[in-house]
Parts: structure tokens; sequence; C-alpha cells
């Protein structure tokens, strides 16, 4: 069990970001937010987040790729991600779990499902 205080997320839509944001803070997080799986990227390795939060489907960089490079580099490689997705397809579950990620939130979400997720790791 690791001890979670910074959580970096990433998301295309500014609703979704705010939203999450917004969830995490109100629970005492800290919060870093991207727009891009590329932007993820660059503030992963500057501010060595305890969590990522990736959306799958994004311009400039997707989720799918911001986790493979995250886990491929050795000083980011133990951070746990978490995809947060539309795509509810057993597929795309599955893939990101072969990627590295360690959960997967099919959007739309409860704040307690994501709290909770964040309580277990």
């Amino acid at each position: 069990m690791s001890y979670i205080n910074t959580v970096l997320i990433a998301d295309d839509s500014d609703t979704q970001l705010v939203h999450l944001k917004n969830i995490l803070e109100s629970a005492g997080y800290k919060t870093i937010t991207a727009n891009s799986g590329n932007e993820a990227l660059e503030l992963c390795e500057t501010n060595k987040p305890d969590l990522i939060m990736l959306d799958i489907v994004m311009d400039n960089g997707d989720g799918y790729k911001a986790c493979r490079s995250i886990k491929k580099n050795p000083a980011l490689s133990d951070t746990p991600v978490v995809m947060v997705s539309g795509k509810a397809n057993p597929v795309d579950k599955q893939w990101a779990k072969q990627l590295g990620a360690v959960d997967y939130i099919v959007k739309p979400y409860e704040k307690s499902e994501i709290l909770n997720t964040l309580a277990i790791l």
C-alpha cells in the first residue's frame, strides 16, 4: 500500500477534468491537471505524482500511449496508473491492464467509486 497525496489527472474534456479535480480535492488530495497524454507525461516527469488518472481518448497522445511511456520510464514505472474512460469494452480494460494500469473506471462514475479506488491503492 502506498500513500497517495498528489494525483495527476489527464482528460481532454475540461468538464471531466474539473469534476474529477473537485472530487479529489474535496477529499484532501492535491491535483495536477493535463489536457493530453503528452502533457501528462511532461508533468509526471517534473512533478512525480503519487497516482496518475488517464482518460483514453485524447488528442496529442492518448491514455494508452501515455500509460505505456510511464511504465517504461524507470523514474515513473512504480507510479500507479488508473484509466478513467467512457470506453466500457472488456477489451479496453484488458489492454489497459496489459499496459500496466492498476485499475479502470468507466465514465460516468460515482464519487465513491473514485475515492474507493484511491483508498485501496
